[in-house]
């Protein structure tokens, strides 16, 4: 079982009964005791657990809020992000766009990728579910797009709603297609700087059918953070042709279809 569904198994179990034993991981995760350990101290020192004798408790609420409004999101700051790879990233969006269907619901996560699907949305009459408030003002002008957004406090560094407190503050929508970003893509998933991003995505993931990622080339690399996710969830993924073809057998091996956007 990979870490990243350890911990979803494990931050399960304590929003059920809010404490864990120590044993009864040992007994429910295909995983070494030294393994699980690890797991417990990452997710301590994530401020999303707090390890206690025998097991792990969930933090309480105020105290996991309060750690995270104090800190800032990892990675880099949107305005410097959305600089970078222009080109490919409109590309990008473009064909992204091209893969909505007329009328459907979609969900679209805060990234300076993502954002470029919303000039090619105009007349497709779509609903859609984002965390990111550069998306939302880019998707007001159009009158045939129902906007939902999630409950939850906004990081100013990349104008983005997530909550800060494990809870599930987004509205009721199962949606067809999630179009995701990431920091970072390699054989070990895609990833992000900050683990509260990694939790609202991975929330984002449990509500789609398919799962769409948007990077540009510079992405697949090899790299440290927080796994998100590993490739077999992910559907498809749409980039430039600025890939190489290691990366392509990557994504070729775990089974994903892989889209290639060029510029007008």
């Amino acid at each position: 079982m990979h870490s990243a569904q350890r911990e979803k198994v494990i931050l399960d179990l304590l929003r059920q009964n809010g404490f864990v034993s120590f044993r009864d991981l040992d007994r429910q995760l295909d995983a070494s005791q030294a393994t699980l350990r690890r797991d417990l101290v990452r997710l301590a020192k994530e401020g999303q657990i707090a390890r206690v004798r025998g097991g792990a408790k969930l933090l309480d609420p105020e105290e996991a809020g309060a750690k995270a409004v104090s800190d800032h999101l990892a990675g880099v700051p949107f305005h410097e992000n959305i600089k970078k790879m222009r080109l490919e990233k409109q590309a990008i969006g473009k064909t992204a766009a091209g893969l909505c269907e007329q009328g459907s619901a979609v969900m679209i996560d805060g990234g300076s990728t993502t954002l470029q699907m919303c000039q090619h949305l105009q007349g497709k009459g779509l609903q859609v579910l984002t965390n990111s408030l550069h998306i939302v003002a880019a998707l007001l002008p159009q009158s045939d797009a129902r906007v939902h957004v999630p409950g939850g406090t906004v990081f100013q560094e990349q104008n983005i709603i997530l909550s800060v407190a494990n809870d599930d503050l987004m509205p009721s929508i199962h949606a067809p297609q999630l179009f995701l970003g990431a920091a970072a893509v390699g054989k070990r998933g895609i990833m992000q700087a900050d683990h509260i991003l990694v939790e609202a995505e991975r929330r984002l993931i449990d509500r789609a059918e398919e799962v769409i990622l948007l990077v540009d080339h510079s992405k697949f690399r090899s790299s440290t953070g927080n796994v998100v996710t590993d490739l077999s969830q992910i559907d498809k993924v749409v980039t430039d042709d600025g890939i190489d073809q290691a990366h392509i057998d990557m994504l070729e091996t775990a089974g994903v279809e892989l889209i290639i956007a060029t510029a007008d």
